[in-house]
């Protein structure tokens, strides 16, 4: 099997690119950094490809991050949307593989909050994130369904693994320094998936097509997820916020704008419990993941 991964050298295309070299797979990465076998930037069309592959797996886009500017809501639409319908017209050209997989996420459901949400959910996602998923998702249905290709869309929420960016990785920055503190106790829960298992099942699934949520199906809370985080780097302890103080926090931030580190909308999404239901992948491919707080590690680095 040859296997082509957009994307290889980010986060999760790292997990895919070392799980399928320790299988003895013949796998390409392309990307605009020059740590990849085909050099190229998917938005803006100049994409060069050589040969046929037999698993295609679309992992390269922006990040969900708020956007400050309205180049940068653009930019979500030029890398996300437009750089999929490239790679997949550059695909075209050069041989449709027999099996393609999209790495989407489950903020194309647009909500802050809601109890295992499944793949028949609507996709409500307002953020230039979330709708150039949605967006990006149905170029891909099309082109598989057209050039008669097996087609995987998985639907991630965090993806948890060594050295993460993001969010996560500001967590664990914050907790390290000692500047971190949970809200409200912490006990709002958030589904999470390890990247090492998103890797070791993307075959299986590439082979079944459909679309799926994958989570930990534990859904650790924030206080979970940060004591398991202090106890790897020897903190003891996690201060929280009440609730009330967060409340006037919130008033503020919203008066103040984005400079401030906290609003009322952050402050609901992170009382919130917001997690997805991965039973349609447990039934199709035999998704069995690891929960998040048995497997995450810490690299030596972070600690």
């Amino acid at each position: 099997m040859k296997i082509l991964i957009s994307g290889g050298n980010g986060f999760l295309g790292k997990y895919l690119v070392e799980e399928f070299v320790k299988n003895n797979l013949l796998v390409e990465t392309i990307g605009r950094s020059s740590y990849n076998n085909i050099v190229a930037d998917i938005s803006s069309n100049e994409i060069f490809l050589n040969s046929f592959y037999d698993l295609v797996i679309h992992a390269a886009g922006i990040a969900h991050f708020k956007p400050r500017s309205e180049a940068e809501k653009v930019e979500f639409f030029k890398v996300n949307v437009i750089g999929t319908n490239n790679f997949l017209n550059e695909l075209s050209r050069t041989g449709v593989p027999k099996h393609f997989v999209f790495i989407s996420s489950v903020s194309l459901y647009g909500l802050i909050e809601g109890d295992l949400i499944n793949e028949n959910s609507l996709l409500l996602a307002q953020d230039p994130y979330g709708k150039s998923k949605i967006e990006a998702e149905g170029i891909v249905k099309k082109w598989c369904t057209k050039n008669n290709v097996i087609c995987t869309i998985l639907r991630l929420p965090l993806v948890i693994g060594n050295n993460p960016p993001g969010n996560l990785g500001a967590m664990i920055r914050g907790i390290k320094k000692g500047y971190y503190f949970n809200i409200d106790g912490g006990k709002a829960k958030k589904s999470m998936v390890l990247a090492s298992d998103v890797a070791k099942t993307i075959i299986k699934a590439s082979e079944v097509g459909g679309t799926y949520n994958l989570t930990d199906g534990h859904h650790p809370s924030f206080a979970e997820l940060s004591h398991n985080i202090s106890s790897q780097i020897n903190k003891s302890f996690i201060p929280n916020m009440p609730k009330f103080i967060a409340n006037i926090l919130a008033k503020i931030g919203d008066m103040i704008g984005v400079k401030f580190p906290l609003n009322s909308d952050k402050l609901s999404k992170l009382t919130s419990d917001l997690t997805f239901d991965d039973s349609k992948a447990r039934a199709a491919f035999g998704w069995h993941p690891t929960p998040v707080l048995k497997g995450f590690k810490l690299s030596k680095n972070a600690k």
